[in-house]
Order: C-alpha cells, then structure tokens, then sequence
C-alpha cells in the first residue's frame, strides 16, 4: 500500500497524531521531494518501537548528536516504502536480525522539530521530520550492537524508566504515548 493511502486510513490515536496527520498528508500534496533531505523544510522518516516479548522493556540506543537515549530509526532517502526503512534502519542501529512486526502498518505517526546540528562535519538547518514509527518484537536475548556513527551504545530499558532516561523532553510525549498504546497490543 502506498504511503499516502496508508496515512489516509491511519486512525489518529489522540489530538496530537489528528493534527500531525492532516499536515503530513498536505505536506504530500505539496512537495514532491518530501521523501528525501533534498527538502530543507521536512522530510519522511521511519522510527521503531521495539519491544521485547513480555512487553516489559524497548530497546533503545544512544544518539551521538542528542547525547539522549532514544529510539532508532532514520531518513526515508527516497524510499516511500517506510517499514522497509525502519527495518533497515532498525537493523544498521541495533545490529537485531530477527524482528516482528506487531502493528498492522504505522504504530504511530508524528511530526518532530529537528534543531539545527553538526553532522559529519556539515551544518544542518532546523528542519521537521513527518515521522512514522512502527512496532516490532524481538528477543531480547538476541546480540545487539552499536552503529559507532550514529549511537555510542544500544540497550534493553524497562518500560517504566523509558521517559527517565531520555534527556530530549520533547520526545517524552511521544515515547509515552506509544508506551500507553501497547495496551492494545497485549
């Protein structure tokens, strides 16, 4: 299914998902390069929510440019296909090769103010990111590893401490928000 329509059917789960849905969905009809960095202003991208079998922890690295733990995920690229992207990128960030996907399509759908940063040597403006993140399953006995570019380490957090350990107060909405959506999926 194309994005598009994909996000046309998504049901918002508060007011938040509402209003960020009705953008994202203009920003489409607008801008023909949304799918890539090309787009200054904003641009797709795929997250992950992943959480171990007994739903009782989320798998989380920690972001070399944040200095925040914080989910993983990254840039669509071109690539409108975003569960491919947050799979690729699930994989590149934790080093997990076996996940399932518990959500029928996007888990949850945001729009994120991307700060101005210095990455690899270049200045990147203030910029949005029209974000879609799925929820996947994986054994959290599997190997993780780091992606040294991107993340200085990877680990297993309790459920309970996720909004404790994220140095990013505006991602604490979001991550509680997908936290409390988890009761559908027990």
């Amino acid at each position: 299914m194309r994005l598009k329509e994909e996000l046309e059917k998504y049901i918002p789960y508060n007011e938040q998902e509402e209003a960020d849905k009705e953008l994202m969905l203009r920003y489409m009809d607008t801008f023909e390069d949304v799918f890539t960095r090309k787009n200054k202003m904003c641009h797709f991208t795929a997250s992950n929510w992943i959480i171990n079998k007994e739903r009782t922890k989320v798998l989380m690295a920690y972001h070399n440019i944040y200095k925040s733990w914080a989910w993983t995920g990254g840039h669509a690229d071109g690539d409108s296909n975003l569960l491919n992207v947050a799979l690729k990128e699930a994989e590149e960030e934790t080093g997990l090769k076996n996940l399932k996907l518990l959500s029928d399509g996007i888990y949850g759908i945001q729009i994120l103010c991307v700060d101005s940063h210095i990455k690899r040597g270049q200045f990147v403006s203030s910029h949005l990111h029209l974000d879609c993140c799925f929820l996947f399953e994986a054994d959290e006995n599997e190997i993780i590893s780091i992606k040294p570019d991107e993340n200085s380490g990877v680990k297993w957090i309790d459920i309970n401490k996720v909004l404790e350990i994220t140095n990013e107060e505006k991602m604490k909405p979001i991550y509680k928000k997908l936290n409390d959506k988890l009761e559908n999926y027990k």
